[in-house]
């Protein structure tokens, strides 16, 4: 399916699901040539040991009947023995290496190292990425607001982040530190990770010769139906890689990913990283990030210049792919299918051009709040901290500092309350809130040089 193909099914308006990938049902349906598959059930027998038949099945996510042609030719060439079984049929058959068996597995470890779930080819996984964009999550007001529940945003903020939202489009955020710009994009992250629906990513992926691990558990979240069959005995995995029509097991079902990067992030993150020992490639940041978000907080402060950064992506923004480049120097084109979002409290002029500013659809400051919602925000701090509300507290921050010149951030009232506990904490007293704790705290936080 091309990309505008896929635009023009989105603008009728039609909730979009993506479907799972089917399960292979012959050798060529995998995408894979045998001589690797034969290689990785060597592999696989050299670190697990003996194994029935579903269960090397199940490290491989592929269906017995496709291994099985694999497993009689390494038979046949004396590679693997076969014991019988009595539980499902051939399936259930104990196979185990002989002495040269284990040297070929050694041999092919020593070209890949990689052992785990089958890759899926790079084709693949771009058709099913343009399946599944950002563009397809259904958001309106109300979904926003109860993304934000647990903030105070005005409308005129709401009215701006949602359209942002919806185009899937690159985000700029910028404003005075402390106005809460990260607080909305984790917000943005949690919606889409909570609400945005599901999608499908392979383990791994095969870009010509060499296999990409895509899968992180640390910034995928798997759905939960998946995640209950992973044990060895369980029936539905049992019945999901032996019958047809059945989702294809190399996939993982998993929520929106959301990843957030700061001042931490290089230019190397955004490339392929490469184990030349193991012979393996891990997938970058951003290209685990397709489907989902990809946040750049405090933008502007990472190890390498803003203008490094930029150039790296003022391409990939507009044709919304990317290349990366293999140990042999060939590259490959990968999706660049998410809602990017630079957050910076940096003044926008001296860090970006008007070409990179021309690729980001959307920008917005967000400023200091009213004295209103600062009220409200203050107010909802204590409620968290299961402190009183005080108007007193905030007329003498008003009074003392506000009203002479200093931005009234939100981050203070959480700051200078948590500062309130603290105190009261200290003093072995009951959490409360007072115009004499505000003016300790204040004295403690707000420095004046």
């Amino acid at each position: 399916m091309e990309r505008a193909q896929l635009y023009e099914e989105e603008s009728t308006g039609d909730l979009f699901t993506p479907e799972a990938p089917v399960a292979p049902q012959n050798m060529e349906e995998t995408g894979l040539n045998a001589g690797f598959l034969t290689d990785l059930i060597l592999k696989t027998l050299l670190a697990r040991g003996t194994l029935m038949g579903i269960e090397l099945s199940r490290e491989l996510a592929i269906s017995f009947r496709i291994l099985e042609e694999s497993l009689l030719f390494l038979k046949d060439q004396k590679c693997v023995e076969i014991s019988g079984g009595d539980l499902i049929g051939t399936a259930s058959y104990r196979f185990l290496l002989t002495d040269l068996g284990r040297q070929r597995a050694r041999d092919a470890m020593a070209h890949c190292s990689y052992i785990g779930p089958a890759p899926v080819p790079m084709e693949r996984y771009v058709e099913q990425c343009y399946k599944q964009v950002v563009t397809g999550i259904p958001m309106n007001t109300e979904g926003l607001r109860n993304a934000f529940s647990h903030l105070i945003v005005s409308d005129d903020l709401i009215d701006t982040i949602g359209p942002a939202i919806v185009s899937g489009k690159a985000v700029f955020i910028y404003g005075p530190p402390g106005t809460g710009k990260t607080s909305l994009s984790r917000a943005v992250g949690e919606y889409m990770n909570n609400s945005g629906g599901e999608i499908y990513i392979p383990h791994a992926l095969m870009a010509e010769d060499g296999v990409v691990t895509l899968f992180d558990p640390i910034v995928h979240r798997p759905i939960e139906d998946d995640a209950a069959d992973v044990g060895p005995n369980a029936q539905a995995l049992v019945k999901r890689l032996l019958n047809e029509d059945t989702p294809d097991p190399r996939w993982v079902k998993i929520r929106r990913p959301v990843i957030i990067v700061a001042g931490e992030l290089t230019l190397d993150m955004l490339d392929l990283r490469y184990s030349s020992n193991a012979n393996v490639y891990q997938a970058p940041l951003h290209i685990k990030a397709n489907g989902g978000i990809f946040m750049v907080d405090d933008f502007g402060r990472q190890l390498c210049s803003p203008r490094e950064l930029l150039n790296r992506w003022i391409l990939p923004l507009e044709d919304r792919h990317d290349f990366l480049t293999l140990a042999s120097g060939k590259k490959v084109m990968v999706p660049f299918e998410q809602l990017i979002i630079f957050s910076t409290n940096m003044d926008p002029a001296d860090l970006v051009d008007d070409a990179f500013l021309r690729r980001i659809r959307h920008k917005f400051s967000v400023d200091a709040p009213s004295k209103d919602l600062y009220i409200q925000i203050f107010n909802l701090n204590c409620k968290r901290l299961r402190l009183n509300e005080c108007p007193e507290a905030i007329e003498f921050l008003y009074e003392r500092y506000y009203n002479d010149g200093r931005l009234a951030r939100p981050s203070d009232c959480r700051d200078l309350l948590e500062i309130v506990v603290s105190i009261c904490r200290f003093r072995e007293e009951k959490p409360h809130l007072t115009r004499e704790l505000i003016e300790l705290a204040a004295r403690q936080f707000i420095a004046e040089f």
